[in-house]
C-alpha cells in the first residue's frame, strides 16, 4: 500500500518555506513520523506523542502548533490559538481548515461546515479548493454521511489531477474509495 503522507523531501522542502515566511519558527521537518491519517477512518492518528510535545517545547509554526495541540487532545487550547492566529492572518484559509477539524474532533459538525465553507469561498486555485473539498469529504465521512463524502473526495481529486498535483489526487481517490466501500455496506 502506498504512503499516504508527504515524502521527506517535500515535507523538508515545505520546512524551508515555513523558515522563510512564518518569520524563522523553528520547524519540524519530518511530521509523518508523528502522526497520519488512518486510511481505514480518514481521521488523524499520533504515531508519536512525545515527539509532538517536544515540537510543541522547542517552537513549531502557529499552524503547526494549533494541529499539534489538536492532535494531543488538547482541543480547548487549540481553539484559544487557532482563533487567535486566525484573527492575526492575512491568509485565512489554513487556519480556518484546522479550526474546522477541531470541532470535527469534537462532533461540532455545523461550526466545522460553517469555516469549511468560508475557507472554500477563500480558495484562489483549484488546488486550494481542492484542499477545502478533501476536508469536507472527511467531516462527511465523520458524519456517516458515506455518498456525500465520496462526491466531495471525486471532486478534491479531479481538482487536484488537473492541478498537476497526482499524489494528492490519488490520496482524496482513495479516500472517495473508501466512502463508496463503507457506503455500499449500510
Amino acid at each position: 500500500m502506498r504512503k499516504l503522507w508527504p515524502t521527506p523531501k517535500v515535507v523538508q522542502r515545505a520546512a524551508s518555506f515555513r523558515n522563510k515566511f512564518y518569520g524563522g519558527y523553528v520547524t519540524v521537518t519530518n511530521t509523518s513520523e508523528f502522526w497520519r491519517t488512518d486510511p481505514a477512518t480518514l481521521r488523524d492518528v499520533v504515531l508519536d506523542r512525545k515527539a509532538l510535545e517536544s515540537a510543541l517545547a522547542n517552537g513549531c509554526t502557529p499552524l503547526e502548533r494549533i494541529r499539534f495541540l489538536a492532535l494531543l487532545n488538547r482541543e480547548p487550547e487549540a481553539l484559544q490559538v487557532g482563533f487567535r492566529v486566525l484573527a492575526e492572518s492575512r491568509h485565512r484559509r489554513e487556519p480556518l481548515l484546522i479550526i474546522a477539524q477541531i470541532y470535527q474532533r469534537q462532533y461540532r459538525w455545523h461550526e466545522a461546515a460553517r469555516l469549511q465553507e468560508e475557507a472554500l469561498q477563500l480558495a484562489a486555485t483549484r488546488a486550494e479548493e481542492a484542499e477545502v473539498r478533501h476536508h469536507i469529504g472527511r467531516r462527511l465521512f465523520d458524519e456517516a454521511r458515506y455518498r456525500d463524502a465520496a462526491n466531495e473526495f471525486q471532486w478534491a481529486s479531479d481538482l487536484y489531477r488537473i492541478s498537476g498535483q497526482h499524489q494528492l489526487a490519488e490520496q482524496s481517490k482513495h479516500s472517495m474509495r473508501r466512502s463508496r466501500e463503507v457506503h455500499a455496506r449500510e
